[in-house]
């Protein structure tokens, strides 16, 4: 898909859903989210809304930004936020908190775990200190990636802001460097730096804000890697050794990192476009897309709609959600939602129905 055409349908797209707009009352976005219980969503991904479900004793375990989440193979719920009274959050799926540990991560940021033959760790990207961590589950640290300059991969005046990780099949660590120089670095296991790809434009194989990577596995013979563009309101795919291949154009919706739950594709909308089509504060929602990559639901924004095949723009619809910063998805299809710059908010649970 050739980005410089996705422009220009973009545009045809914007002035559309301009003229759409300017009978919605922009209102919307002042009106205040139900507590709890609202229905949203499309067709068969329809969810119940229960605002109340991760929240703690703000007193005892504060939170300042909940970033991402993640599910271990126990089924219990690990948040990563930047609060260093408690980086780390374990939840239950009934919203009741196991364990709280961390106190280092200022910018506690990406959070991927990796189950390496019935073994579990976590990769933590902090892009205040400009790092990766991998620990145990318990927080010990096992392994440190630091600024790429100590391996010949950056000068050292380059920025290196990590936000998040992905792991090969082959156990190759993918860093996302999406506040920063806007590469993804491969590693091996152990840490030895094998290459780098992408880098800041709007070329196709190029990123503005590469704020998440993960593997895809939908197709087991040939996995690929999805790389999220977040300025260009896309997701780009990369064969494991870096070479583009494709773009999913999500027009309006500027995504995080994607997940992927058996052959369904899940991801946060940090900002949609409404006001004047720009990127608009408090204005996220949670997009869903089947196995041919094809949005089918978006919990909080729009109905999809696609139009000769092409997909048309997607805002924020309902108040439920501020910033969509990442989804986990368990064993149910529930959805739990980390929020960047909610007012502190707890991590929000999307009640499959």
């Amino acid at each position: 898909m050739n980005i410089k055409q996705n422009r220009r349908d973009f545009g045809k797209q914007a002035a559309l859903a301009a003229a759409a707009l300017t009978i919605t009352p922009f209102h919307i976005l002042k009106a205040q989210p139900k507590a709890t219980g609202e229905i949203i969503g499309h067709g068969k991904h329809r969810y119940r809304v229960h605002q109340q479900w991760g929240s703690l004793d703000t007193s005892k375990f504060p939170v300042n930004n909940c970033h991402e989440m993640v599910q271990d193979s126990k089924g219990r719920l690990i948040m990563v936020g930047d609060e260093v009274k408690n980086n780390i959050l374990i939840y239950d799926r009934s919203g009741k908190l196991l364990e709280s540990w961390g106190h280092d991560f200022p910018g506690g940021h990406g959070l991927t775990l990796w189950n390496a033959n019935g073994e579990e760790f976590l990769f933590i990207c902090d892009p205040n200190l400009g790092k990766v961590f991998k620990t145990d589950l318990k927080g010990k640290v096992l392994l440190t990636i630091g600024h790429p300059s100590t391996v010949g991969a950056y000068k050292e005046g380059d920025a290196f802001k990590p936000t998040e990780t992905t792991i090969g099949p082959d156990g190759s660590i993918y860093v996302a460097d999406g506040y920063g120089s806007q590469w993804i670095l491969r590693y091996s296991a152990t840490g030895e730096f094998m290459g780098k790809f992408g880098g800041a434009g709007d070329g196709d194989e190029q990123f503005s804000t590469a704020h998440g990577v993960a593997i895809d596995y939908r197709n087991k013979a040939n996995p690929t890697l999805l790389v999220t563009s977040r300025a260009h309101n896309a997701f780009k795919r990369f064969t494991l050794e870096g070479k583009y291949l494709s773009t999913i154009f999500l027009p309006g919706a500027y995504v995080c990192r994607p997940v992927f739950k058996e052959d369904t594709l899940y991801a946060g909308v940090c900002w949609s476009r409404l006001r004047y089509l720009n990127q608009t504060p408090n204005s996220g929602f949670v997009t869903i897309l089947d196995k041919n990559d094809k949005v089918i639901s978006n919990p909080g924004g729009t109905s999809p709609e696609y139009k000769n095949g092409k997909l048309q723009l997607m805002v924020q619809q309902q108040p439920i959600f501020m910033h969509c910063h990442d989804v986990c998805v368990d064993q149910d299809d529930n959805i739990y939602v980390c929020q960047w710059n909610a007012k502190k908010s707890y991590p929000i649970k999307l009640e499959r129905v």
